[in-house]
């Protein structure tokens, strides 16, 4: 790609735009540790659900949304799609207990749930675990993306790729706080998106594709040349297939799998947004927007750009004759999409550079901040230095912000293919998921369930990365059923054979979160406390309601893309009936909608 210098404007206005956030809240972001993780617990819906989706959109998720098209077709989507369940379950059952907890960061969550050393041991654990370890695995992959698109665009080297994008993004996450990163994802995300449409529009105007007649053409061509690749589900005929991509994620995965973004429950940077909202009905839209436009509103621009990649580069060998300087082992099906960037206008190349490195800070920055939020509060503060003041903390965030993302940088180098660490990720955090929905419900779980469920997991993962690296791969639905059932029988068996929680402690627990369900009765029986104001009768139909909404939009919009509008319209209804049904349950059962300015609590209801 060849920039022009009005691209150079482009660029350069757009980082001096996202930048000035960060310059105008660093004094804010540098008050105290509230402001500088939690936005001083004042963030409205809309800005929670912008911010969770720019976080989201990173320069790794196009890539990897083209590797699933051009390897299993537009079905093999269903591996993110599937998340939906879990996404939708944290809105209606979870997102108002996350921010009645008052707690800093989800970590905190541990010794309010469990108690004695276990509990602190866990906390301790799952700082290290997620906010180092885990939190490197993730940065790398979307560093390891920018490598790509950089390497493609401009041949630049991997290394001086991510010393100068590491460096920005350092300096930015280590000012901004979680205020800057908020208010500076909106900006991003609007950048990001409206690169992703001219990313779309230009693929479909590129030679190969506007031979065929653009779009029309292009699905007329797919659906001659390889029928599958457009079906929206897969091929059921071919059962090994069929079950790695659409059975086991929408069966097992959703709620087993802890993966950033989508926890069974909550957690990471979503906990971190709902914990900053100013109100519990902005912790449970906020979600909700966020799920909207992640699974309905993303997609199908990535989904078109890499089904005109598969008629512009058939295969791997003509993406590496159009880009002979890109390193070999950076060669895969995900660098395709970065290669279909090679068609925009000057004017609409710099702005798509722009929008790419605006993914990818809008990802990172979360994640430091996130991570950092664990090393700080919940390691740091907790077990090293427990009596310094506000401002020693939030300079003590800004050097560990630094330190992940170097390691972040160095760990990059050991990947090859988003896809790759896609599967890693998931594998890590295989068979913990049921943990973190069952414990808000159930009070028989302990702290030993967690760590438990943590090393097993982890250390089968382990041993399978370690297997694939030295040539004995085994296969990803055989990796992830293998995790999934170890780690369960290991936690289950633990939280059994270990003692329970104190009384008092689940006793506090109940009175601050009030959590419903039969789970509790026997705590509510012995201490006298009476029932939860939520219902799980209208968590439930909220749930439902939203899993349509979405689900309606997301094939709606495919059935236009594919030439189908009586089955897009048929579509659009149902999102229109489903999505009016949950604006007024919201109303009703939770006392809340979309911009309402004040809390109403909700009358107890029938356990």
């Amino acid at each position: 790609m060849h920039l022009t210098a009005l691209d150079w404007v482009i660029v350069v206005v757009s980082l001096a735009v996202t930048f000035t956030p960060a310059i105008l809240l660093a004094r804010r972001a540098g008050r105290n540790t509230a402001e500088f993780f939690a936005a001083g617990r004042q963030a409205p819906w809309w800005l929670i659900g912008i911010s969770l989706v720019a976080t989201t959109f990173s320069t790794d998720t196009p890539n990897l949304v083209t590797n699933f098209v051009r390897t299993g077709g537009v079905a093999a989507n269903w591996q993110w799609w599937a998340f939906l369940l879990t996404g939708m379950a944290t809105v209606f059952f979870y997102a108002r207990l996350w921010r009645r907890s008052g707690a800093l960061t989800d970590l905190e969550f541990y010794e309010m749930r469990y108690s004695g050393k276990a509990a602190s041991f866990v906390r301790g654990f799952r700082s290290i675990y997620l906010g180092l370890f885990f939190n490197v695995a993730i940065i790398a992959s979307v560093n390891l993306a920018a490598a790509k698109i950089a390497s493609v665009l401009f041949g630049l080297p991997e290394w001086e790729t991510l010393v100068v994008a590491g460096t920005v993004v350092i300096v930015f996450a280590a000012t901004a706080g979680l205020w800057g990163v908020m208010v500076t994802d909106m900006i991003q995300f609007c950048i990001t998106m409206s690169s992703a449409f001219a990313a779309m529009y230009y693929a479909l105007k590129s030679p190969q594709v506007a031979a065929l007649g653009g779009l029309s053409g292009l699905i007329a061509h797919v659906r001659t040349v390889s029928p599958h690749t457009l079906a929206l589900l897969p091929d059921f005929s071919d059962w090994s297939v069929a079950l790695g991509i659409f059975i086991i994620p929408i069966t097992v995965q959703w709620w087993s799998v802890w993966y950033p973004g989508a926890e069974p429950g909550g957690g990471s940077y979503v906990a971190q947004r709902m914990l900053a909202a100013r109100r519990e009905s902005d912790s449970l839209w906020g979600t909700m927007l966020f799920q909207l436009m992640h699974y309905a509103l993303r997609p199908w621009p990535w989904i078109i750009v890499a089904l005109a990649s598969t008629v512009v580069y058939p295969s791997l060998a003509d993406i590496h004759a159009r880009f002979p300087g890109v390193a070999p082992n950076l060669v895969g099906d995900d660098i395709a999409y970065p290669a279909m960037l090679v068609f925009l206008p000057a004017g609409w190349s710099g702005f798509m550079v722009a929008g790419l490195f605006a993914a990818y800070r809008s990802t990172l920055e979360s994640h430091l901040n996130w991570g950092t939020s664990y090393l700080v509060n919940d390691f740091y503060r907790r077990f090293i230095n427990s009596q310094a003041n506000e401002k020693h903390y939030v300079l003590i965030g800004r050097i560990v912000t630094a330190l992940i993302m170097v390691v972040a940088l160095l760990f990059t180098f050991a990947l090859d293919t988003a896809k790759e660490t896609f599967a890693l990720i998931l594998q890590i955090g295989a068979g913990t998921g049921l943990i973190y929905l069952l414990r808000w419900f159930w009070w028989r779980i302990n702290a030993w369930s967690e760590v438990s469920a943590m090393i097993g997991s982890f250390a089968i993962s382990l041993l399978f990365f370690v297997m694939a690296k030295v040539g004995h791969p085994v296969d990803g639905t055989t990796a992830l059923l293998a995790t999934v059932a170890f780690t369960t029988v290991v936690w289950i068996a633990t939280t059994l054979l270990t003692p329970p929680v104190d009384a008092a402690t689940l006793a506090a627990f109940y009175a601050k979160v009030r959590p419903a369900g039969p789970g509790w009765r026997r705590v509510r029986a012995t201490t006298g406390l009476p029932p939860s104001p939520d219902s799980f009768t209208n968590a439930f139909l909220g749930w439902v309601l939203g899993l349509c909404t979405v689900y309606a939009a997301l094939f709606g919009t495919g059935a236009f893309v594919y030439g189908h509008p009586a089955q897009g319209f048929a579509c659009a209804i149902i999102a229109l009936i489903a999505g009016g049904s949950l604006l007024r349950l919201g109303r009703t059962a939770w006392g809340s909608e979309p911009g309402a300015t004040a809390e109403v609590v909700a009358q107890p209801a029938a356990m």
